[in-house]
């Protein structure tokens, strides 16, 4: 189940970002490590979606071949049902619990260095000749007629910078990329002219030169991205809530995979020959709540609406209840048929 799931989900990033290859907007030789980053960081959903399908579909398979009804005949309690399942689940919610603390994080920080690195539109390498090479992150486009790979020289070149305050149009019959670092971009310019277009006033400038070396806009990184990149220990140290809220979300993912899977055992319940599919919609409508409870919460632990305690730990204590209700109510009904 979780190979299945990785390939749906590496499939689906390869085709985004081989469009955005296609597009020259991203390099083709780091289309793979960014996937590869992807597919980690997704595993904290994938694994408690495919632990918590594969509890069901298994079960849901011995309800069908009235399996369980012959071990509950033979005097065997429900707890061992339970038992069972969570022997194989422990484990697996502690590597998740693992993962989200570290390997998410870690990962978030290589992908995010690796878009910005190349996505920077200054990176010769996948700039396109004759088009507007437009950069989503800050709106700049560069066109160019001809460009040289080797040494890095474009010819006839149009580079649109849009700013805060002021509009930048650079024309130049030749520049060169000197520093692509999308931290403080550097472009040598060669007989051209610049034009300075203020968003509000009547200071536009005109300027033409020989030779500028100009430094544009940076990328600016994303708030959210940063936060998801940060280690646990600069999470702890922020006062901000949504920090804690990233905080709070890696530490609760383990707990969270554990109760999720012992909450298929009763999902997965269904008449003998009925079909171990039948419960597949309660099933998938169980995971959807429990999956949109988290993010809201994250989201109302961050701008301060749900407080800190019990913040998204109310999701798995939630959980826990309902989890402890369904076990209560089989050990009763257990209890009813003996007598």
């Amino acid at each position: 189940m979780v190979g299945i799931l990785i390939f749906i989900f590496a499939a689906y990033s390869s085709q985004r970002y081989l469009a955005e290859a296609a597009n020259g907007s991203l390099a083709l030789d780091v289309v793979l490590d960014i996937v590869y980053y992807k597919v980690l960081i997704a595993l904290e959903v994938l694994i408690p979606v495919a632990l918590y399908v594969s509890v069901a579909l298994s079960l849901g398979r011995l309800y069908h071949d009235t399996e369980i009804t012959a071990i509950a005949a033979s005097g065997m309690s429900p707890l061992r049902v339970y038992q069972g399942v969570a022997f194989l689940a422990i484990p697996i919610a502690i590597a998740v619990a693992f993962l989200s603390m570290h390997g998410r994080p870690w990962a978030y920080a290589n992908a995010y260095k690796l878009e910005q690195q190349s996505k920077t539109d200054l990176d010769i390498n996948h700039l396109l000749p004759a088009r507007f090479n437009v950069n989503k992150e800050n709106g700049r486009m560069i066109l160019a007629e001809h460009i040289d790979h080797r040494t890095g020289r474009l010819r006839d070149v149009l580079i649109f910078d849009a700013g805060q305050t002021r509009t930048r149009l650079y024309r130049s019959q030749e520049a060169r990329i000197a520093d692509p670092n999308p931290e403080d971009p550097v472009v040598e310019l060669v007989h051209g002219t610049v034009y300075s277009l203020q968003h509000s006033g009547m200071q536009d400038k005109r300027i033409s030169f020989n030779q500028m070396t100009m430094h544009l806009s940076p990328i600016a990184s994303e708030a959210d991205f940063r936060r998801k990149a940060a280690s646990g220990a600069e999470l702890k140290a922020s006062a901000a809530l949504s920090d804690q809220a990233e905080l709070q979300w890696r530490y609760s993912r383990g707990l969270s995979t554990l109760i999720l899977a012992l909450l298929a055992i009763p999902l997965s319940r269904t008449a003998p020959r009925q079909g171990r599919f039948a419960t597949l919609l309660p099933i998938t409508a169980v995971f959807a709540a429990v999956f949109y409870a988290g993010d809201i919460c994250k989201s109302l632990v961050g701008n301060g609406t749900l407080p800190l305690m019990p913040g998204l730990w109310l999701v798995p204590l939630l959980m826990g209840l309902v989890l402890i209700v369904l076990i209560m109510r089989d050990l009763a009904i257990i209890r009813f048929r003996s007598r």
